[in-house]
């Protein structure tokens, strides 16, 4: 017989050992190829929401964060920046923000939870060029008119410290409001409505 002097306990622990290496083996191959199936932590922070500390905020003052691959930018706005938005109506296309460039609670006149606090995605809705903050009055390059706001140097387009956007230039609609709301008096989270609809 072919079996005779074979040594069955010396088989069977190479078997084991050969199944045990090769079950090492096969999750060593195995775990990264599920894990690709899964979206990266940049995928996952790419859509996340965005908490924004606003204690340090002056008045006057835009700060920029990212969300979704997007410049948001959170503005304080003061006294006499709120004080001046309504005297621009007449000059912007679209004064009572009724097109759907903002959620539901941010559907006014300074198109914002709190009037103090502007928060707009910072995308032109004309080309997607990201305009400047000008929260000057009257400057020499945008005229004696001009209250503060956001002026588009690829093409001219204007809008107000709420983001609308003026008559005559080729942006047709407001800046984008996102999805906001404030976590406490301290911060804002930028993504989320907090529930409201």
């Amino acid at each position: 017989m072919a079996t005779e002097g074979v040594d069955k306990d010396k088989r069977r622990f190479l078997v084991a050992g050969t199944s045990v290496i090769g079950a090492v083996g096969a999750g060593f191959v195995a775990v990264p190829f599920i894990e690709s199936w899964m979206p990266s932590e940049r995928a996952k922070t790419a859509g996340a929401p965005v908490q924004v500390d606003i204690t340090k905020l002056q008045e006057g003052q835009k700060v920029t964060v990212e969300w979704r691959g997007k410049p948001v930018w959170i503005v304080k706005r003061s006294k006499r920046m709120l004080d001046d938005l309504p005297t621009l109506d007449d000059r912007l296309r679209d004064p009572k923000s009724e097109n759907e460039q903002q959620p539901e609670y941010c559907r006014n006149e300074l198109r914002s939870r709190k009037p103090e606090i502007s928060v707009l995605v910072g995308i032109c809705t004309h080309l997607g060029c990201s305009p400047t903050f000008r929260p000057e009055v009257a400057p020499a390059d945008l005229g004696p008119e001009w209250k503060g706001g956001y002026f588009c140097p690829c093409h001219g387009s204007k809008f107000d410290l709420a983001g609308r956007v003026f008559q005559g230039v080729p942006a047709p609609l407001n800046l984008v409001v996102p999805p906001h709301y404030y976590v406490s008096d301290r911060s804002i989270l930028v993504g989320e409505d907090g529930g409201a609809a």
